[in-house]
């Protein structure tokens, strides 16, 4: 964790009361900006908040997925706490969204995603990740598509879970969404990242200096 770092909650203090999508700021109980260590080499990445993160204001938590990446990344050494926390104790990774608010009875718009973009451009920028895992299909397609030089309709998370994609300035190493995920899906996820990722110097990928 950052040593000027004093929170893991929204610790970049981004708009705690956005209100530039109408639908979602009338359907929504909070706005969930992202969570964890800012000086992270690891950014985890999913389409919004559910509703378990919703109440907890903590991406990636709780029931509907969020207890099992707590799991896979408690088992790789970044996450200290139980895979129920409320607010997860982590080390080396930043947990976020490409967009802050929940609908309950739909997933974003097109619109209302390219609205939150530079929530997570920002984040993308402050915190200069290393490796960036995109959970699901939807963040897959939208970061692959940014950041390296495939098409669009080449990436299929199904297909590119637990690989590792070459980017502009870091790796994608894709995840299926959590709830969909089976044990040997998980299984395979952890093995690809302690065998390809973490047994190498990632940080080649842009040199950072260690910390």
């Amino acid at each position: 964790m950052d040593a000027k770092q004093t929170e893991f909650e929204n610790p970049f203090g981004m708009d705690p009361d956005c209100e530039n999508c109408d639908e979602l700021c009338a359907a929504r109980d909070r706005v969930v900006h992202g969570y964890g260590d800012v000086g992270a080499e690891f950014l985890v990445v999913g389409t919004a908040p559910t509703a378990a993160a919703e109440r907890n204001g903590v991406p990636f938590t709780g029931p509907g997925g969020g207890e099992r990446v707590q799991s896979i990344f408690g088992d790789l050494g970044f996450v200290r706490s139980e895979p129920d926390a409320a607010e997860p104790d982590v080390q080396n990774v930043f947990f976020t969204n490409l967009t802050r608010c929940r609908h309950p009875d739909r997933g974003p718009t097109d619109w209302e995603a390219e609205t939150c973009e530079p929530f997570l451009n920002a984040e993308i920028r402050m915190i200069n990740p290393q490796i960036i895992v995109p959970v699901g299909e939807r963040p897959l397609r939208e970061l692959a598509v940014e950041y390296t030089t495939r098409r669009p309709d080449s990436f299929e998370v199904d297909a590119e879970h637990a690989t590792t994609i070459r980017g502009r300035g870091f790796e994608l190493v894709p995840m299926r969404e959590p709830a969909e995920m089976s044990d040997d899906e998980a299984d395979a996820f952890r093995d690809h990242m302690r065998e390809n990722v973490l047994s190498r110097d990632y940080r080649q990928t842009k040199g950072r200096q260690s910390r």
